[in-house]
């Protein structure tokens, strides 16, 4: 909608970075599954190194491999993906951010939408207008 509207607009989208706490928390989830995953599908008890016998549901997790592979890799993705989640909705234009869904706690309706850009591609061209024309000063007439 955006590009039939103002085809002088370059639309550009890209994921709004997760505070650093939940990333990284996201990334130790990712590597804790993998080695999960591994050790049911390689039955390598993990828990004889720490002298422990191994927990009930390891046991279960070996006797159903893919069935305990196949749960432990989607329910850890589901989490992965609402920790890196951030619900933004941002909108620059020129750089100047015009719209928050952070801040609103909402998105733009699409009305919303295009009077922001009509009002910031009408500042925008008034100001490249006069930053091309030269200010003219009256200058006194030689005679």
């Amino acid at each position: 909608m955006i590009q039939q509207n103002f085809p002088e607009i370059e639309v550009q989208g890209e994921n709004y970075p997760p505070p650093p706490v939940q990333s990284h928390l996201a990334s130790a989830l990712g590597l804790l599954k993998i080695a999960f995953i591994l050790c049911v599908v390689s039955g390598y008890n993990v828990f004889e190194l720490a002298g422990m016998q191994a927990p009930q549901f390891m046991t279960w997790a070996w006797e159903n491999k893919l069935y305990a592979s196949m749960m432990t890799f989607f329910i850890c993705n589901a989490i992965e993906g609402q920790l890196i989640a951030t619900g933004a909705f941002e909108i620059q234009f020129n750089g100047v951010e015009v719209w928050s869904k952070l801040r609103s706690g909402r998105p733009p309706s699409a009305n919303e939408l295009f009077e922001i850009l009509n009002s910031q591609s009408s500042n925008s061209a008034s100001f490249s207008q006069s930053a091309k024309t030269p200010n003219s000063r009256a200058m006194p007439s030689s005679p």
